[in-house]
């Protein structure tokens, strides 16, 4: 992770007093790759990160507690993988972060930019599986905010 330390980040925290500096979002395949490395790096230099546990129920919603701890983060990270997409829950949050209006950062893992911004390549095939199962409105908000993402300035990552 020397990527992520060997980089100054300056973010303007707002001045009420938030429970978190960082919400990261991320696929549980990289749970012990990239996710588990940038923690551990955020939290030894005194960032306060919310990062969900294993045991939390996955869905179609976001819980409130997720809810939450979103609102209650000044930004996000969102270690975007190859299979970030294929999770209802991922893309949930993400949409979820945009409406909010959340700083995100995005680290593209493995995938190129565009994939996401435009949903192709693997994205292309989790969205028309996605599609299959989800009603029009969900997806044009997990679209939206794909293509929204995709368009920011992030870290590619292709090491791990």
């Amino acid at each position: 992770m020397e990527e992520f330390e060997q980089q100054k980040i300056s973010v303007s925290l707002p001045s009420l007093r938030l429970d978190y500096d960082v919400f990261l979002s991320f696929r549980g395949s990289t749970r012990e790759k990239i996710t588990k490395n940038l923690y551990n790096a955020l939290d030894s230099k005194g960032i306060r990160v919310f990062r969900d546990s294993e045991g939390l129920t996955q869905g179609d919603e976001i819980s409130t507690g997720l809810v939450e701890a979103i609102n209650d983060s000044a930004a996000v990270i969102a270690i975007i993988s190859s299979d970030y997409a294929s999770s209802r829950w991922c893309v949930e949050e993400l949409a979820t972060f945009c409406e909010l209006s959340k700083l995100v950062l995005p680290v593209f893992y493995k995938v190129n930019p565009s994939d996401v911004r435009r949903q192709q390549g693997t994205f292309f095939n989790d969205f028309r599986d996605l599609e299959r199962k989800s009603k029009p409105e969900k997806m044009a908000r997990w679209r939206n905010a794909m293509k929204t993402v995709g368009g920011i300035s992030g870290w590619v990552y292709n090491n791990g």
